[in-house]
Order: structure tokens, then C-alpha cells, then sequence
């Protein structure tokens, strides 16, 4: 199970890598927009995966964490950083079937998030 996770730093989560599609479109559309757009969204989400928890983001899987709350805190800190910095930043937990259970969003939501 360990080889197929990345093991990363809270700085390595939250800066998008340099071909990320959100740092190109936010270089054209800064200057003409006053807030990120839903196109410019980073979304982290956060699931169940056999008896741990992941963290996806940009098509990579961070983790393992061992629950949900876990989880959820690593990736609300991590879109509050990428939020500071001017991004549009969104947060989904989904349970096994690909539900959504709980959402937060930069600038609207809590944080640090309370659950």
C-alpha cells in the first residue's frame, strides 16, 4: 500500500506543479477578473481508501491518514495556503461510493475548520 502514495511535505501539497492548468489560466485571467472563476478552482479531494484515507489533488494521491478527520485537516490547511496566495480553493470528502459528504471553500468557510 505505501509504494502507491506519495509521501509528502505540506509545502509539496499545497504549491500545484509548474504545469498545473490553474497557474497558466490564472496568469491570463488575473488581470481581468477581481476573483478566481470556477475554472480556476484547485480542488483537493479527500476519501476512503481500504482502511486509510487519501488526499487527491491535480491527479496525485497524498497520504496514507488514518481517518477522515485526519485527512480533512491536512487538505483544509493545505487550500488555505494555496487561498492566501489568490487562489480559488475547494475541499471534498466523499465516502466509498463517491458521494460528497463534506465540502469547504476558501474565503467562505471556517478556518481552521471545526468538525
Amino acid at each position: 500500500m505505501g509504494a502507491e502514495f506519495a509521501s509528502v511535505s505540506a509545502r509539496e501539497l499545497i504549491v500545484p506543479r509548474s504545469g498545473h492548468r490553474d497557474s497558466a489560466q490564472s496568469e491570463t485571467s488575473s488581470s481581468t477578473e477581481s476573483s478566481p472563476s470556477t475554472a480556476d478552482r484547485v480542488e483537493y479531494v479527500v476519501r476512503p481508501s481500504d482502511d486509510a484515507w487519501l488526499i487527491e489533488h491535480d491527479g496525485d494521491r497524498y497520504g496514507p491518514y488514518k481517518n477522515g478527520r485526519e485527512a480533512m485537516f491536512f487538505a483544509i490547511d493545505a487550500a488555505y495556503k494555496l487561498g492566501t496566495l489568490g487562489k480559488n480553493t475547494h475541499v471534498r470528502m466523499t465516502d466509498h461510493a463517491g458521494h460528497p459528504l463534506t465540502t469547504w471553500n476558501y474565503g467562505t468557510d471556517r478556518y481552521p475548520a471545526v468538525f
